[in-house]
């Protein structure tokens, strides 16, 4: 990962090159030496050659990413084509464009090799390690796991801790908004992901003490393997993947542990562990206690950082657009009126309001600039405007969903937060279309824990407005380019008060 004191320049350079220095090493399959395929009916997209790529390095340096791949999207359309050595990077822009990439099957359009740096960060018996139809029957684990009936028994457990962590707040402060959510949410995932037991023996909630200070630290070692040698070369031996490593090795004696005590002492748990430990796949193996270890990891890995990320997003929008937060604690009063302080699965529907805040603060700020697949055949691709290409089989593909999300032809004043942009009457992202709103992935690729992160974001946020007056202290955040998962740059910090909010 890079230096934390490199400044944009350097970030924003090593994070565009990536993608193509992630196809020219890590495709194994790299037979697309053509620049073109005999095969396809339509024609190609255009081209971006390496003189005009040059030519945006000033602006890449200076505006980063999104600046510049939103000037190749208005220059070249919704499809066009990157060329780097001897591979094809497609890169898609839009709703009309993406349903194949979001719907389409394994043998047209693939996740290739392009995810095998999460290998040595969750395992060797689950995900990208084994084969498409083994990682299909898993992702079914993840869903069963997480569908509305499972998550209502999350409700409580999330509460508690979200209860206990921010009593230990004083009666005023300030605080890094982004540390603290990072705490809370991995409180929250040691309970409702790995189980009571383990939450119990962290006999504490601040993450200087023993033992959560090791969880902690262990699940930051894994984020080491999101760097960028990692995701070319997952196995090479510099200091982040070799703490990456020791990381997860330590993880996964913890998670036997688990296991292990369950089954010798015939106790059943309510919890995500217990559910993939009890899950078969369709020949009726049971699930190994590695792959359940890997399964876990990688689902606490993944729902705490997009979480983290999306209600610290909100926080800063929030804080920052007091029309919208003096909506949300109105629609907390209403809340307390009608339902007193009870807070479950139905009431936290009824936070219509909340919800679109942290849709919006996503839309706004996603936590990845594009998502990654292969194209296993010859495809074509229809944009708004009617006009058709084609894509040769061996093209990477990029969909580059941050700017999907601020299309002013779907979303208006895109630039602008505005929350009320999916409430009935406008709901924009339905009347733009399927994959409109992708920040979560879609069709057959959407993320299973999306609800799961709305509650747990949703049960934060309607305490903290409820308990406390909160200001932004610092600056708003900008992007941090460096990241893979992209996050708040710095300190969020946030100046609180406690008070108690009252349904007059």
């Amino acid at each position: 990962m890079h230096n934390s004191n490199m400044d944009l320049t350097i970030d924003a350079m090593w994070l565009f090159l990536a993608i193509f220095l992630i196809t020219a090493i890590i495709i194994k399959n790299a037979n697309a030496r053509v620049t073109s395929d005999p095969g396809c009916t339509r024609p190609p997209p255009p081209v971006v050659n390496i003189i005009a790529l040059l030519k945006l390095l000033p602006t890449l340096c200076t505006k980063g990413p999104e600046v510049t791949m939103t000037y190749l999207y208005n220059t070249f359309g919704s499809v066009f084509t990157i060329r780097f050595l001897w591979k094809r990077i497609s890169f898609l822009v839009g709703p009309e464009v993406s349903g194949l990439f979001f719907q389409g099957s394994e043998s047209e359009v693939s996740q290739g090799n392009m995810n095998e740096f999460t290998v040595p960060m969750f395992g060797q018996e689950n995900g990208y390690a084994v084969d498409y139809n083994t990682r299909s029957q898993e992702i079914r684990f993840f869903i069963d796991a997480l569908k509305p009936s499972q998550l209502r028994s999350h409700v409580d457990p999330m509460l508690r801790e979200v209860e206990d962590y921010f009593a230990k707040w004083g009666e005023e402060g300030v605080v890094d908004l982004k540390d603290e959510l990072n705490q809370i949410l991995m409180l929250i995932a040691s309970r409702c992901l790995l189980g009571n037991e383990f939450r119990e023996s962290l006999h504490g909630n601040e993450v200087r003490e023993k033992p959560f200070g090791e969880i902690y630290t262990l699940f930051s070692g894994i984020e080491e393997g999101v760097n960028l040698v990692s995701f070319m070369l997952p196995y090479f031996p510099v200091p982040a993947n070799h703490r990456r490593d020791k990381a997860r090795i330590r993880l996964t004696e913890i998670v036997y542990d688990i296991m292990r005590s369950r089954k010798t002492c015939g106790r059943v748990e309510e919890d995500v562990l217990q559910k993939l430990m009890d899950s078969r796949y369709k020949d009726g193996r049971r699930t190994t206690e590695a792959a359940v270890a890997g399964m876990i990891i990688g689902l606490i890995f993944a729902g705490k950082h997009t979480s983290s990320n999306v209600s610290t997003w909100t926080g800063a929008c929030l804080l920052t657009h007091t029309k919208f937060l003096d909506a949300v604690v109105e629609e907390q009063r209403e809340i307390i009126r009608k339902y007193k302080d009870k807070i479950d699965y139905n009431v936290l529907s009824k936070m219509e309001t909340l919800h679109s805040c942290i849709k919006e603060a996503g839309r706004m700020h996603p936590v990845t600039l594009g998502l990654i697949r292969q194209t296993e055949k010859n495809i074509n691709v229809r944009t708004k405007e009617g006009t058709e290409y084609g894509i040769p089989k061996g093209d990477t593909l990029v969909n580059l969903v941050m700017l999907t999300s601020k299309l002013s032809h779907i979303y208006k004043d895109p630039e602008v937060y505005d929350p009320y942009r999916f409430h009935p009457g406008r709901e924009e992202d339905k009347v733009g279309g399927k994959f409109s709103y992708a920040i979560f992935g879609g069709g057959i690729h959407v993320c299973p824990g999306e609800a799961y992160a709305f509650l747990q974001i949703k049960i934060i946020w309607s305490h903290l407005v409820r308990n406390f007056e909160l200001k932004l202290t610092s600056p708003f955040p900008k992007t941090d380019w460096s990241k893979f998962v992209l996050e708040p740059k710095g300190k969020v910090l946030v100046n609180y008060k406690r008070r108690r909010l009252e349904s007059n």
